[in-house]
Parts: structure tokens; C-alpha cells; sequence
């Protein structure tokens, strides 16, 4: 189930909300509140499989007592060595559901067999790993206490508005609103809007962009003859589009629906297609995960303040488990380390000139590169099978004798539908609102703005809806990771 479903948006998160709503105001009880929303919860991740609750559960309580465990600890050694085995467990088991099937068949393929492993990834796994490793290093840090309590654990584990799909959300920054918060009107409100916004840009533009990009770039390589460079540039462009709108409007809804539970998640992008270098790209880009990288990876293996050679190990290391963490396929390690090459060279290559003093045709300029680049990694992103990369690249440039008769209707068809979606990889939107908020200063023009703030979301929950009825094609991009 996923927050585009029907079955979702008039099934499952109505009775869930309705079910909150009374307890609240039934019991005022915030502990009462709190187990509907973890029955909620683990119902909801019961719908990929009811077997899989007990991974969630059992990796919970792993870390539920290795935690405490690390904080009871007499002596450093002893709560290192509890660490170290709690974070193995984690990881163990994340690296067995999510990548026995990678090893298996390259080992199979190394010895000419055929064959190996089919085990089933859990939806999630990698977000609520890295969740619950991150609440563990808090702990041990002396950063936030061990909860007790391992019903609020699991809730912060298993919470539906981003268990499946991220943000990777702290323990720190929910642990009071998981015990002590507050919810008005406003942020309901707040909530609605953000939660319509991010439905209406996977239903009408990320589905739509994808619909274009398998016709563009489809994944048969009896059909790789026939793609023109015409078809191909467009279909990448797509795709670019594609995989933000799509991941970006998961972490729209799940931040809406926090704000109307009371829970305020940390923003994850950042408009990443306005990046002025790669690193720039990847402060703006999934900043959730990033930051979890860098502040619990990069940093303990020493950061920059290390000699170069050790410096660069620390940036492959973390890049290669960026790639590897979104999926369990080579493509992906690869991609990866094509951003570890761009980051080095931006390092220590180019010119390190501060953002700030960017201006003109420099920040052009710095713009084209970086999306340039970001816009060849993402053929990288979506080629599991290595085998077609190649040739899908050389149509982009001119390797096929194809026609770009076909790939210039559809773009004479869908240039408006495409200017649209880029619009929306930009603030011009935000940007227009709150022109119109400082200019509408009267009593009359704040009532019509009011208005329209409360309409708008209603367009576009309809809107939505509308679309998604009959709508075959809907999945998230990220739920696979």
C-alpha cells in the first residue's frame, strides 16, 4: 500500500485519522493516541506481508536493548563492544534480506551457473535500519536517554508516515513529540495543504513523466535499435524529472501527515536542480540521508581532518555505501562512485570558490555542469541491467540511424505537461504565493487569499484522484529500497 492507492487515501488513512481524532478527543490521552498510531502503524506494514512485522519488531528490540545496554554500561569497552555487535545485528540482517540475492547470482554468474537466491526485500528495511542504527549512536554518544518504554520505540520505528520510504527521521527529533505533543488547527491545516501538494505531484506529474519515459526509454533491448538521440536526451530528461517529483512528493505526504499528528519531520529536499556543484546537489538531495552519512559514517572515520589519502578513503567508502544503499545491484555502486569521482574533483581539482561568491555567468555556468552531471548519473540510477547503458548512450549520441520523427510529436505534444513539471522542480511557485500574500495587505484581499488557501487543496486532492482512478502504473520509485 502506498499513499497514491485509492485504497490508501479513502481506506486506510481515513479510518487511521478517524481513529486518532476519537481517541484524542475521547481520552485525551496522548499514551492512548499513541497505540492507535502504532496499531496503525504495523497494520499498515502488515499489508506487504504480515510475516514482515516481525523484522521490524524483532530489529526494534535488538536495538531497544542494546541501547539500554550501551547506556548501563560500566566501562567504554564494554559499551563498544555492546555497539558494535547491536549495529552488526542491524546490519546483518539488513545485508541478508537486502543483498544475499546480489551475491548469490554473482557468484553463479563468476562460475557460469544459473540459478541462486529469490529472497523477498522488505519494503522499507533500509529506512527504518538506518533510523534505528542512528537512535543507537545517539545513545551511546549520550546524545538522547534509552526509551524504557519499547511500545514508543516501536512507534518511532514503525510510524507509517515514513517508515516505508523516509525521511530518515532521528530519535532526537521526535522523542518529545512522541511523549509530549501538541496538535492545532493551523498545523492540520498546514498539514492538508502539504500532504494535496505532494499527492498532486506523484499523481498528475511524476506518473506522468514516467509514462513517457518507458515509452522513451524502454527497458527491452530488442527496442534499443530503434531509440533516436532525440528520444533518448527527452526520455533522460523525464526520468530527471521523474525520480524528484516522485521522491520528493513521498516526503510532501509524509511531512503533511506529520504536521496533522503533531510531529514536524525535518525537511529532505531542498530544490536540488538549482545546485551550483555536486556538493551543492547533495546538501539539496535526500538531505535525510546524506546527513545520516555524514554524521555517522564520514565523521567517525575522520572526516577531511585527515591527511588526503585517508581523506579520499573516507569519501569512497561513504559514496560506496551511498550507491549500495539504494539498491542491491552493481548499476548502483557504480552510480555512486560516479559521484565520489565529481566530489574529489571538486575537492581538490577545481577552483573552491564559495557559493556566495557565485554570481552571473559563473552561477550559469556552474548550474549547466552540475546538471549536466546529474543528468548522465541518473541514466546510471536507472539501468539495473548494465548491459543496455551502453547502447542506450550511444543513440544519445548518434550511434543509431534511428528517426526522431516519433520522439518530436512527443514532445510537440507534451512540451507544455514537461514545462509544467520543471516549474515545479523550482520556488516560483512558493515564490508567486507569497507575492501575492504581501501584496494582497487588505482586509478584503487577505479574505480572497484565506479562501483560496483553503481551496486549493480540495483542486487538488480532485485533481489527483481524478487521475489516479483507472491509473495502472503508480508506483513509488524508493519504496523498492
Amino acid at each position: 500500500m502506498v499513499f497514491s492507492e485509492l485504497i490508501f487515501l479513502f481506506g486506510f488513512f481515513v479510518l487511521s485519522s478517524l481513529a486518532v481524532l476519537l481517541t484524542r478527543r475521547l481520552t485525551h490521552s496522548l499514551r492512548a493516541e499513541n497505540a492507535v498510531l502504532l496499531l496503525s502503524s504495523l497494520l499498515f506494514y502488515a499489508w506487504g506481508g504480515p510475516l514482515l512485522v516481525l523484522l521490524l519488531v524483532g530489529m526494534t528490540l535488538i536495538c531497544y536493548f542494546g541501547a539500554m545496554l550501551c547506556e548501563l554500561a560500566l566501562d567504554e569497552k564494554t559499551q563498544r563492544t555492546v555497539f558494535i555487535v547491536t549495529i552488526a545485528a542491524a546490519l546483518g540482517l539488513l545485508g541478508f534480506f537486502k543483498y544475499t540475492n546480489l551475491l548469490t547470482s554473482t557468484v553463479c554468474a563468476i562460475f557460469g551457473r544459473t540459478g541462486g537466491t529469490n529472497i523477498v526485500l522488505p519494503i522499507g528495511i533500509s529506512f527504518y535500519t538506518f533510523q534505528l542504527i542512528s537512535y543507537v549512536a545517539d545513545v551511546k554518544r549520550g546524545q538522547v536517554r534509552a526509551q524504557r518504554n519499547f511500545a514508543v520505540l516501536l512507534l518511532y520505528a514503525s510510524l507509517f508516515h515514513q517508515c516505508i520510504a523516509g525521511p530518515i527521521v532521528r530519535y532526537s527529533d521526535v522523542e518529545q513529540e512522541i511523549l509530549h505533543r501538541a496538535v492545532d488547527e493551523a498545523e492540520i491545516s498546514r498539514g492538508i495543504t502539504r500532504f494535496a501538494t505532494g499527492l498532486c505531484k506523484k499523481a498528475l506529474l511524476a506518473n506522468g513523466c514516467a509514462a513517457l519515459c518507458e515509452t522513451l526509454l524502454p527497458m527491452d533491448a530488442a527496442l534499443l535499435p530503434t531509440l533516436s538521440s532525440l528520444g533518448v536526451a527527452l526520455g533522460g530528461l523525464c526520468y530527471t524529472l521523474q525520480i524528484y517529483l516522485d521522491f520528493s512528493a513521498y516526503s510532501d505526504m509524509a511531512i503533511g501527515m506529520g504536521l496533522m499528528t503533531g510531529f514536524h519531520y525535518r525537511e529532505n529536499f531542498n530544490f536540488p536542480y538549482l545546485c551550483t556543484s555536486i556538493t551543492d546537489f547533495w546538501r539539496r538531495w535526500h538531505i535525510s540521508l546524506s546527513s545520516f552519512f555524514r554524521d555517522y559514517v564520514y565523521i567517525p572515520l575522520g572526516g577531511s581532518r585527515v591527511p588526503a589519502p585517508r581523506h579520499l578513503f573516507n569519501l569512497f567508502a561513504v559514496w560506496a555505501l551511498t550507491g549500495l544503499w539504494h539498491g542491491a545491484s552493481w548499476n548502483y555502486l557504480l552510480w555512486g562512485l560516479y559521484f565520489f569521482v565529481f566530489l574529489v574533483a571538486e575537492k581538490y581539482v577545481l577552483d573552491p570558490v564559495k557559493e556566495d561568491e557565485i554570481d552571473g555567468l559563473g552561477r550559469v555556468l556552474r548550474r549547466i555542469y552540475a546538471l549536466g552531471v546529474v543528468y548522465f548519473g541518473w541514466f546510471l540510477f536507472r539501468y539495473e541491467d548494465l548491459s543496455l547503458l551502453g547502447p542506450t548512450l550511444g543513440a544519445l549520441f548518434g550511434a543509431n540511424d534511428a528517426s526522431c520523427a516519433s520522439a518530436l510529436t512527443i514532445l510537440g505534444s507534451n512540451w507544455i505537461f514537461l514545462a509544467i513539471c520543471i516549474l515545479c522542480c523550482t520556488p516560483a511557485l512558493y515564490r508567486l504565493h507569497d507575492q501575492c500574500a504581501a501584496r494582497f495587505d487588505s482586509e478584503r484581499g487577505r479574505t480572497v487569499l484565506a479562501a483560496a488557501e483553503i481551496a486549493m487543496p480540495v483542486i487538488l486532492l480532485f485533481l489527483s484522484v481524478t487521475a489516479l482512478v483507472g491509473d495502472t502504473y503508480n508506483p513509488f520509485l524508493y519504496l523498492r529500497f
